[in-house]
């Protein structure tokens, strides 16, 4: 009756298992796997704009009371000049950055050595403003006077200095000015490093009133809330904002947490970043140096959003000029090249509450493909070096799963014989395990100590962009795509059910049907993974089997 009980409770937990996955789907914003799809909260497309469509006009309000009060003014205000919009490019190896004279806004990014999926000649793009992205990265002035307005990421720019060098490893130099706003007048000078992911931004303001001004800086990344074209629906990555403090350390926003006013990030802080999030890309603004800053982030129209940074600037007297650095990283989530920009800039690769596994895993990846110039071969090994790591646990597990299967006929003849009297099959079944010295929890504690490794090693796969349009063998050019033959998802189901058989037979015939169900309902989303992730689960398996075969042997419970 108790095996009849557990069963059941195991069919209701897989049964709300399926449910909660449904509704995951529908929570992330995407299309229901299993069950007739609602409309998506977040589906209304890209935002309203004023004047060219797709232009996002609003920037949001701060915390701060004066800094709301000017940012409000800039909401309302109109572009200082009906001047012609004109487009600039820089371009080195790596990056193509389309910069605006409106406001010197960065308005498209293109990944050059990044190509899509589907084309292989079309790079990817991530920065985007257009009727299906809206995605762009702002700067500009406000102050702290309610009636002061400085030059803003909607004010008309000249181009000034436009500089590129024959030489491809010299940086490219290109420079907007605005005319003088109320005696204040901002110079943006973009610099473009040979092979780099980011590019950085000085910003200039004289002042040329014959009043004493404290101007404050903000930049800001804007971005529609849709995922990103393409996204599984049978794994979830993350989409949104992210912020980086000294004190709070990596935080992602929710775009619903936005909408529903229940940020809870760090405000102020004299170290960090913004970003801008999505699976294998990110963008992020960053200060040069230590200063205040506030950081916001702020719904701002229909499915537009934003997040940024604002920060005092020197007081400048009549006559007088301040520089200020910043730097926008726009680019692939390649974790040895986001240490190198910034300190802490590596977390937007989001391994989540595992990451002080994760990282070193992928370190050990990372080294390993170094030496073996192949990520599928290397994701082999590093499954073989985790095995060799935990070779005494599994023996453990292994040897305590051999003996129940060894003494799962005994057991089958009492329960028969005893059918009737199931208190009394429960105590020769405790009688039986301590004359055989069996433990029965004795194959599930080794392997429950190896699942935060496992899983931390799914998201390192998971989230690792130097797999995308990378061949392992034959049929398997793209380990971050589906195996377009479902060759891999097939061996592993059959590996899969194979280990099920080495394992010992649960002594009630529903549960036993129910772990011969299990895998074959489990190996379903393998179909849909990326081929990387299946050919780590498949080697694992294969492992896992080859042990579990030579330890059941050697007790002589394989004839």
């Amino acid at each position: 009756m108790n095996d009849i009980k557990r069963t059941i409770l195991w069919v209701i937990f897989g049964f709300s298992m399926v449910l909660l996955w449904d509704q995951w789907q529908v929570f992330n914003g995407k299309k229901p796997t299993f069950f007739p799809p609602k409309e998506a909260a977040l589906a209304q497309g890209a935002a309203k704009t004023e004047g060219k469509e797709g232009e996002a006009t609003d920037l949001p309000k701060f915390a701060n009371e004066s800094g709301s009060k000017k940012i409000e003014e800039v909401n309302q205000s109109k572009v200082a000049s009906a001047q012609k919009e004109n487009t600039y490019v820089l371009k080195n190896e790596n990056l193509e950055l389309t910069i605006s004279s409106d406001g010197g806004t960065i308005v498209k990014s293109r990944f050059l050595k990044q190509t899509d999926s589907k084309n292989q000649n079309q790079p990817i793009s991530l920065l985007e403003q257009s009727k299906q992205r809206v995605y762009m990265a702002q700067t500009g002035l406000i102050g702290n006077e309610t009636n002061q307005s400085f030059p803003n990421h909607k004010t008309a720019m000249q181009m000034t200095r436009f500089i590129q060098p024959e030489n491809k490893k010299d940086s490219q130099i290109l420079e907007f000015s605005t005319e003088t706003e109320n005696g204040v007048k901002l110079i943006k000078t973009f610099t473009l490093a040979a092979d780099e992911y980011y590019v950085d931004v000085k910003h200039t303001v004289l002042n040329q009133t014959k009043e004493r001004i404290s101007p404050k800086l903000y930049v800001q990344i804007i971005r529609d809330g849709n995922k990103p074209d393409g996204e599984s629906s049978f794994y979830s990555t993350f989409t949104g904002p992210a912020v980086y403090t000294q004190e709070k350390k990596y935080q992602k926003i929710e775009f619903k947490d936005i909408e529903n006013n229940k940020v809870d990030i760090q405000n102020k802080s004299n170290y960090g970043y913004v970003a801008m999030v999505q699976h294998y890309y990110a963008s992020a603004w960053i200060f040069n140096d230590e200063r205040q800053r506030e950081i916001y982030s702020k719904k701002i129209d229909t499915n537009l959003y934003s997040v940024g940074m604002i920060s005092d600037l020197k007081t400048l007297e009549p006559g007088e000029k301040t520089d200020t650095e910043t730097r926008f990283f726009s680019g692939p989530q390649e974790e040895t090249n986001l240490e190198s920009i910034y300190p802490g800039l590596e977390l937007v690769k989001d391994y989540g509450w595992l990451t002080i596994l994760a990282k070193p895993l992928y370190w050990l990846l990372f080294k390993i493909n170094a030496n073996l110039n192949n990520w599928g071969w290397s994701i082999v090994a590093l499954v073989v070096l985790l095995k060799i790591a935990f070779f005494w646990l599994n023996a453990q597990a292994y040897k305590s799963m051999a003996k129940m299967k060894a003494i799962n006929p005994k057991i089958m003849e009492m329960r028969e014989r005893l059918k009737d009297k199931p208190q009394q099959i429960q105590m020769e079944m405790m009688k039986i395990y301590k004359e055989e010295k069996v433990n029965p929890m004795g194959g599930c504690l080794p392997i429950m100590v190896q699942i935060p490794v496992f899983i931390a090693l799914y998201w390192v796969l998971l989230s690792t962009v130097e797999m995308r349009n990378t061949p392992w063998i034959g049929w398997i050019n793209d380990l971050s795509s589906p195996d377009p033959y479902f060759i891999l998802p097939l061996l592993m189901t059959m590996t899969s059910l194979l280990q099920t058989w080495l394992n010992p037979t649960p002594p009630d015939p529903i549960q036993a049907k129910m772990m011969w169900i299990m895998p074959l309902a489990f190996s379903v989303m393998f179909f849909f993974f990326p081929s990387g992730l299946v050919l780590y689960w498949l080697t694992n398996n294969i492992l896992s089997i080859s042990q579990q075969w030579l330890i059941n042997k050697k007790l002589g419970v394989l004839k």
